[in-house]
């Protein structure tokens, strides 16, 4: 079925414009276009933008976030907790299984760290999970029995209990906010999820590197050129400064295949050392997170928390994202966060910036509404200069994708 948006301005500046779908794709654009018994909508001269993407997230365990118990005001919260297995998120602080029996002593308990990067583990879990294999993610104590503290472990426990998250509830929440496509960041996922948006994954590509146990040189080095060899351009989770170091020093060696990518690039001291590299950041971070991280991170790496502005300047692409469940799902609270950012002020930059790396695809390459692009748009309720002066999800007003209407 066609469908004809009339009376919109487009983002090269183009004013009072119908867009025509059909086939998935759109078909025509001009100024006041035949009707041919379509469906219309009246746009009202408001923008029309191509649908945003999230460049990493975490579909699973974003749904999952949204059925646990929510600790980040505290552990205090499992005792309140009526679910026969217990999982919860956000936990600032790094505790034992001990700790955990303590809260709740007759079932299982897991809570996520809100890092991502560490499972805390009852006595209840870890016996259903028994035999712990001799992994460097499972922490023991001096008389080699498992803390509950498992690092990086992620899939050990994918699977093993719900809730395993509402997938259909999260797509409705990322149309609501314009996301006609993500990137899930999940190192090795392979089964599609089922979303309105169109999904691409990472999976073998993601190198999760773990700060508390980082490869050698020669170990990542043959993975990065065993990928690159089969065309694959890598997408590297570097949060710390050694990190990000390693990669690029592999990556010195092995050479940079288009596309490849540093994902979070949480710690840059010399932006122009990623020329060639595109890096995916979360502008949400410095603000969610900003007095944790003034009394957390090393005052070394502070200057460089983050970067935006000066990766740009120095010629290296940046995406925005989310990396739902970890930050702020809402890409208009990105973009806010990125304008107004109060740690290092100087990488801030405009929301027009971080919008234009929403309208990337999942190639990173950047979308316009041009005929015989995908019918994957996102109709808002103001002109284009009141979404940049105010971004708000509130302004959503209409979505298609794949030129059918899901909102």
């Amino acid at each position: 079925m066609s469908r004809l948006i009339r009376d919109v301005s487009l983002i090269d500046g183009r004013e009072g414009v119908d867009v025509r779908l059909a086939g998935g794709v759109i078909a025509e654009i001009g100024p006041r276009l035949r009707a041919r018994g379509e469906t219309e909508v009246d746009g009202g001269g408001a923008v029309l933008l191509p649908g945003l993407h999230d460049h990493h997230i975490h579909l699973h365990g974003t749904a999952a976030a949204r059925e646990s118990v929510d600790c980040t005001t505290g552990l205090e919260s499992l005792r309140q907790a009526e679910a026969a297995r217990i999982r919860a998120v956000g936990a600032g602080v790094s505790v034992d299984r001990h700790a955990l029996d303590h809260l709740v002593p007759d079932r299982p308990v897991r809570v996520q760290h809100r890092s991502g990067a560490l499972w805390m583990l009852n006595t209840a879990a870890l016996a259903e999970l028994a035999p712990l294999p001799h992994l460097p993610g499972v922490e023991r104590d001096a008389a080699g029995e498992p803390t509950g503290r498992l690092w990086r472990l992620d899939d050990l426990l994918r699977g093993t209990w719900p809730p395993r998250g509402d997938l259909t509830a999260l797509g409705r929440e990322l149309t609501a906010y314009g996301i006609t496509g993500v990137t899930d960041a999940t190192p090795g996922r392979t089964s599609m999820p089922t979303l309105p948006q169109r999904v691409t994954l990472l999976g073998e590509r993601k190198l999760l590197l773990h700060d508390h146990d980082l490869p050698g040189y020669d170990e990542l080095r043959a993975r990065i050129a065993a990928l690159h060899h089969r065309g694959l351009p890598v997408a590297v989770h570097c949060v710390t400064r050694v990190s990000l170091l390693l990669t690029l020093a592999v990556l010195d060696e092995v050479g940079i295949l288009p596309g490849d990518r540093i994902e979070h690039g949480a710690v840059i001291p010399d932006p122009a050392a990623l020329r060639g590299l595109t890096v995916v950041t979360q502008p949400g971070f410095v603000v969610a997170n900003r007095e944790r991280y003034r009394a957390e991170v090393d005052p070394d790496d502070l200057p460089h928390l983050y970067p935006y502005a000066s990766l740009l300047a120095a010629g290296v692409p940046v995406l925005p994202s989310s990396d739902a469940p970890y930050g702020p799902l809402d890409p208009w609270a990105v973009m806010r966060a990125a304008a107004t950012r109060e740690l290092v002020p100087g990488e801030r930059v405009s929301t027009r910036t971080v919008l234009d790396g929403f309208l990337h695809g999942a190639d990173l390459r950047p979308r316009t509404v041009a005929v015989g692009a995908p019918g994957d748009l996102v109709l808002l309720a103001a002109p284009l200069h009141t979404a940049l002066d105010a971004p708000d999800a509130a302004l959503v007003r209409h979505v298609w994708i794949d030129g059918r209407q899901v909102r």
